[in-house]
């Protein structure tokens, strides 16, 4: 039978509620049912679609990794204890500021102090733990982040694969359980919107060592499945840069830099395209796309040539 694929979300800076992949999930759904739909196999019961296959949509399993909740309490205090001064301007710009930057520099960890850090990555490991609950132990892994949340993503995973050379403190290793989707062994696919990893790589000499999808440990358990690293940034987008020039690490852990164009009218000529990934059709469907080749891969089908359907009309990148 197919094997589902987990497909964690993870987002950015900012405060964000629960529900922010929610369009994202919807074209994902869209797309892959029209480039695999035809190839499900024949089912009975609950999970047959109306034409007696299995429905597509079954296959993809999401969870979101809601982090920001992690900080939020510290941030409201902190924020509490800046506006009792006297005399402060711009009172909802500094919040807004306090909500953005504070979760970047929160974020670091220190040898000392790593509250924030952990915190962040134990939501990451409740999310993964549910996904191998709904989708199996053994279910390949999809990984889908945006802006500070590709950062959360990278570090996770090197936790993951360098355990005895790697940031994660005893109180996480702890929490993350033995199967292998949990500890990063089905890794396939790394999709990072927007990135600012190129900007964290001023922290390390010659701009540090990127994160290896984990190949080896992933062909125990899907011999025919390949990783891959895609990182999507708009040439607009001044927090969102490509990774493969920053050394020859980068160049061979990184598939393929992809410009892309996101936004809407009023922002896709300029930097607040930053925001338009999650509801962009074109990248949800070139995500999809290669979530459906993940899925033959690890089902063992031929590949097929996808359904043609239309994309959403998407504003016209100038510029």
């Amino acid at each position: 039978m197919p094997h589902p694929i987990a497909i964690a979300f993870i987002h950015g800076i900012g405060r964000t509620k629960p529900g922010y992949s929610a369009g994202m999930q919807r074209a994902l759904k869209r797309r892959f049912a029209a480039c695999a739909g035809k190839e499900m196999p024949a089912v009975r019961g609950r999970r047959a679609g109306r034409d007696g296959r299995l429905d597509p949509c079954s296959q993809l399993v999401f969870e979101e990794v809601n982090w920001s909740a992690a900080l939020q309490y510290r941030e409201n205090s902190l924020w509490r204890r800046l506006r009792a001064a006297d005399g402060m301007r711009y009172g909802k710009l500094r919040r807004f500021l306090v909500d953005f930057a504070a979760d970047a520099i929160a974020y670091q960890p220190a040898v000392s102090e790593r509250t924030a850090y952990d915190a962040i990555h134990r939501e990451v490991a409740a999310t993964l733990a549910r996904l191998a609950d709904r989708a199996g132990p053994r279910a390949p892994l999809c990984i889908i982040a945006h802006s500070l949340g590709t950062v959360i993503a990278s570090n996770y995973v090197y936790d993951l694969v360098k355990r005895h050379d790697s940031f994660m403190g005893r109180s996480m290793s702890t929490r993350i359980n033995g199967t292998p989707l949990e500890r990063g062994e089905t890794l396939a696919l790394l999709y990072t919107m927007g990135s600012p990893i190129a900007l964290w790589s001023l922290r390390y000499p010659r701009f540090g060592e990127p994160v290896r999808l984990p190949a080896q440990s992933l062909a125990r358990h899907h011999p025919s499945l390949e990783t891959a690293w895609i990182n999507l940034y708009d040439p607009d987008d001044i927090v969102g840069y490509a990774l493969r020039p920053l050394n020859a690490a980068y160049r061979a852990a990184v598939t393929e830099d992809r410009p892309v164009g996101v936004g809407w009218l009023l922002t896709s000529w300029n930097p607040l395209c930053h925001l338009g990934y999650w509801n962009n059709a074109g990248v949800a469907d070139q995500i999809a796309e290669s979530l459906a080749g993940v899925w033959r891969q690890s089902t063992g089908l031929a590949v097929a040539e996808p359904e043609r359907i239309p994309r959403v009309a998407r504003a016209r990148k100038t510029g």
